[in-house]
């Protein structure tokens, strides 16, 4: 006689979210925002570091030798130029660390197998990133103020073009930390894409005066019309036009959460 073949178990079906799985997805954002808070001397307060620096040299040291630009004192101009700048470095930075840390340490099992979706995963990287970039915004306009007497001109303008540019770049480290395999490729991201961008954006400067082609070039840079946008909310005048400005960022956003979306779905350069 031949024994009866033993019943073994199924294997378990992986668990199924039918809606957005909430407690996935706040679980990966806190783990983004643990990860810049828990080192906050060097991803905080290292930039407001840096930003006051920049506000030394360019305002304390050369004091009454800057003229207004457009009626507005030098160091009003400057100061909101260097705090978007901090926020879009930032912001880039921690989504492109957190993957390419997760990818050299093996560690991106814990963000690829739990249940979540694609969406989930880039509303969770994307949000985080944003988190840091606005968390060193308000304490880099915090410590600016011994410098610069700023104002707000119109909150909802600082407040869309400052979450808008977060997200952005947040996104844009996403790319930037799929792509790269090594460290050093993602330092040559950051020094000959991500930091061009933004010094050559109107920071410190009137793009309006630059000589041909470079104000013309200007225009096509993004980050351009984001400081604009960003700094009219607080001086009340914008270089370019603030709707254009404003429709650029909006579908940026949309097409950069849709990309980030796909590359998640396709696996690329995380599950090959």
């Amino acid at each position: 006689m031949t024994p009866a073949p033993l019943d073994r178990p199924a294997p378990p079906e992986p668990l199924r979210h039918a809606g957005v799985n909430w407690i996935g997805l706040q679980t990966l954002y806190f783990r983004e925002v643990r990860r810049f808070w828990k080192v906050g001397a060097q991803t905080v307060a290292g930039p407001v570091v840096t930003t006051l620096l920049y506000m030394l040299v360019f305002v304390v040291a050369t004091q009454g030798s800057r003229p207004p630009l457009h009626g507005t004192p030098f160091p009003e101009f400057v100061a909101p130029g260097l705090i978007m700048m901090a926020m879009l470095n930032n912001a880039f930075a921690n989504a492109s660390s957190s993957l390419i840390q997760a990818k050299v340490m093996n560690t991106a099992t814990d963000f690829l197998t739990p249940p979540l979706s694609p969406l989930e995963l880039t509303v969770g990287f994307a949000l985080g990133a944003a988190t840091r970039g606005l968390v060193v915004g308000i304490v880099t306009a915090i410590c600016v103020l011994p410098f610069a007497d700023l104002s707000v001109a119109n909150l909802p303008m600082v407040l869309g073009f400052g979450l808008a540019a977060c997200l952005i770049m947040g996104m844009l480290g996403v790319f930037a930390g799929l792509w790269a395999q090594k460290f050093d490729q993602l330092a040559a991201v950051q020094n000959f894409v991500i930091m061009p961008m933004t010094f050559l954006s109107g920071t410190f400067y009137l793009v309006e005066r630059l000589p041909e082609p470079f104000a013309t070039a200007s225009h096509f840079n993004p980050v351009f019309y984001l400081i604009d946008g960003f700094r009219a909310g607080f001086i009340g005048r914008a270089e370019s036009d603030v709707g254009i400005g404003a429709i650029m960022a909006l579908v940026l956003t949309v097409v950069l959460a849709w990309l980030c979306w796909a590359v998640f779905r396709s696996g690329w350069r995380l599950k090959s």
